[in-house]
Order: C-alpha cells, then sequence, then structure tokens
C-alpha cells in the first residue's frame, strides 16, 4: 500500500454509508475531473431502450424454461431444464443488481419496483437485505472490518482470521483454495437462507412497514411456488435432484461471476483513509473479453468503471473504460485487468497463501 495515496481526514463515505453512490468531490479533485468527462460523454445517461429489450427477452426465457419443466414433466431430462433455469436465474439477478444502482430507470420508486420483482419474486433473493450489504460494500470495497464480503465466514479473506480457526474450521481455512469453486454450490442457498432470516428480522431495515409486507410476500410467494411447482409435476427424487442441480448451478454461475471482482486484490485496514476514486480503482479487478464476456458477467467485468459510477447503465460501462483506463495511466494510478482464467487463478492463490498460518511447517 502506497503512503501518498493515505488520507487520515474525514471520509466522506462515512457520511454516506447507505448508499452505493460516489460521495461529493471538490470541484478540484481527481474524481471530480473524471467525472466531468464521462458526463459530457453522456455516459450516465438511461438507457431505456437497452433495458427494455433486455428484461423483456429475459422474462421471455425465464418463461420459456418454466414452460418447457412443465412439458417435459416426469423425466431425468429435467437436469437440462434446471441448468438452464439456474442461468436465467443468474441473469434475472444480474439485472436486480442493475436496479439496486439506479442504472435502469430515472425514478428511484421504479428501480426499487424492479428490482424486488426480480431479486424477491423471481428468484428468491431478499432485494433489501442484498441492498444494504451491496451499498457498504460499495463504501468500503476491501476494507478489513467495513466490507461485507471480506468479512469471516466460511472462507477466511486475511491472515488474521486464519489464525484464529480451530477444529473443522481450521481444516476448512488450511484446503480453502481447494473448496473455493466447490463451496460456490452452496451459495444459492446461502443466499436464499440470507434473505429469508432478513425477512424475518428486519428491525435494522429503514424500509416502510409496507415494503417489508410485500418484499415477505414476494419471497414467500417465490418459495412455494416453486417448491409446489417441482414437487407437482416430478416425484421425490427427481424433484430433489431438479433443486439440487438447479441451486446449486446457480449459485456456482453466482459466485463465478463475482469472485473475480476484489478478491485478491489490495486490502485496507478498517481506518486507512483513501481517496475515493483510488479506493475503488485500487481494490477492484476488470476482466478482459468482449459481447459474450460482456452477457455472462452481466457487465460485471467492467468493475473498475462500475464501482466509479455504480448508476451508470450496463452498456455504457465498455465505452467508459478507455477513458478511465487513460486517466488513471495519467494519474498514475495502476488499473488492473486479465482475463478470466488468470483472475480465477489470483483468486485462489489468494485464499492459499491466507491459509498459509494454517497449514504445517513442511508446507512452506
Amino acid at each position: 500500500m502506497t503512503t501518498e495515496i493515505i488520507d487520515r481526514g474525514t471520509d466522506p463515505a462515512d457520511q454516506h454509508p447507505e448508499t452505493s453512490e460516489p460521495p461529493p468531490s471538490g470541484r478540484g479533485s481527481d474524481y471530480a475531473a473524471l467525472s466531468r468527462e464521462v458526463k459530457q460523454r453522456g455516459l450516465l445517461k438511461r438507457r431505456l431502450g437497452y433495458y427494455s429489450v433486455k428484461v423483456g427477452a429475459n422474462l421471455l426465457l425465464l418463461a420459456a424454461g418454466w414452460t418447457a419443466f412443465a412439458l417435459i414433466g416426469e423425466s431425468w431430462w429435467q437436469l437440462l431444464t434446471a441448468a438452464f433455469l439456474a442461468v436465467m436465474f443468474t441473469q434475472t439477478g444480474f439485472i436486480g443488481h442493475d436496479a439496486g444502482h439506479h442504472q435502469i430507470a430515472g425514478s428511484k420508486r421504479v428501480n426499487n419496483l424492479l428490482g424486488r420483482v426480480h431479486a424477491d419474486l423471481l428468484i428468491g433473493l431478499s432485494y433489501g437485505w442484498w441492498i444494504s450489504k451491496h451499498n457498504r460494500h460499495h463504501a468500503h470495497p476491501n476494507y478489513i472490518d467495513r466490507d461485507p464480503d471480506i468479512a469471516d465466514g466460511a472462507i477466511a479473506f486475511t491472515e488474521d482470521q486464519a489464525r484464529v480457526r480451530s477444529g473443522a474450521y481450521a481444516w476448512l481455512g488450511r484446503h480453502q483454495a481447494w473448496l473455493f469453486f466447490p463451496m460456490l454450490l452452496l451459495e444459492g442457498l446461502a443466499l436464499h437462507v440470507a434473505g429469508v432470516k432478513a425477512m424475518l428480522d428486519r428491525s435494522g431495515s429503514r424500509d416502510s412497514r409496507t415494503t417489508k409486507i410485500a418484499e415477505a410476500g414476494m419471497l414467500t410467494a417465490h418459495l412455494v411456488g416453486y417448491l409446489t411447482a417441482v414437487f407437482w409435476v416430478l416425484p421425490p427424487v427427481q424433484a430433489l435432484c431438479f433443486i439440487a442441480v438447479h441451486q446449486g448451478l446457480f449459485g456456482l454461475y453466482m459466485g463465478c461471476s463475482f469472485a473475480p471482482n476484489h478478491k485478491g486484490m489490495p486490502m485496507f485496514a478498517k481506518d486507512d483513509k483513501i481517496d475515493f476514486l483510488r479506493r475503488q480503482v485500487l481494490t477492484s479487478r476488470n476482466i478482459r473479453g468482449r459481447r459474450l464476456t460482456d452477457f455472462a458477467l452481466g457487465g460485471l467485468n467492467y468493475q473498475i468503471e462500475h464501482h466509479l459510477f455504480p448508476s451508470m447503465p450496463r452498456p455504457s460501462l465498455r465505452h467508459a473504460q478507455e477513458l478511465v483506463r487513460t486517466f488513471c495511466a495519467r494519474h498514475d494510478i495502476a488499473y488492473h485487468e486479465t482475463g478470466l482464467i488468470e483472475s480465477y487463478a489470483q483468486v485462489l492463490r489468494h485464499l492459499h497463501a491466507v491459509g498459509g498460518p494454517l497449514r504445517p511447517e513442511l508446507e512452506y
């Protein structure tokens, strides 16, 4: 960590902990200069045409998947349907993500409605819980004890987290690099469980009572509708296999889409104060690719641009990339971009290194 970028003054993001939007910047700051260039090119304008087609096509494909499920009926071929629906659930989650960042419409109410329908009703993921968690991540990416995405859990993200482990938890930490991708098969289940827990305990939520009831209703409708459809069409064994394949691949796809973004990138102590632009750029990793990569990763492959301008519509991110990359080079700010496979290798190397304190000395 270079000392030049650390500022012990007041952090503007601390004044706006509940928003994913960048904090106000002084007129002469680096971020303000970059922001002016982005706005002059119209890259923050809403792309209603794109999202109308995107949302419509996604809903049609999702409906087609469930229609195929109903028509095929009792058959082991339904495992292919499960795989297709896993892809569509993830693509639906990407739209919920964009709505949560207010990328789709100019109205906050419309964005939140789209987000809740896509997250709560269509895939069973709590929109309110995710918004709260994701906004805290955007405010302090890779900040120890501030970023919930690197909090101690099944995976240890820092050596300090690893050192305090014991028993089976320590064994998991020792082998976490090898177990990382298999563990992602449980990510879908973990997201559903977290959503239900949040629904049952919303004491810290700022949502209105009406919003909480609506979200609880949509989550319940999804859960009841999903289980009823699966067990109505399929016999118990096939139904359980369908759910395992569907939710496992959904979690794997989601995890593989989000894992390359920050894991293995620089991390900062809780009290380190770094200006907004450098905080977002230095902790983020872009993935090289073309339109297929953009589609497969839901635009998250432009993680640097997304973190700098969370409300920038997804199709504008690729147009902002060269501008941001050039700006960073001009200001001597490291801009990290790599291929998808190499990004996973970097993540696994980081997880292996973090688990080092838990391994016998003969491994060193």
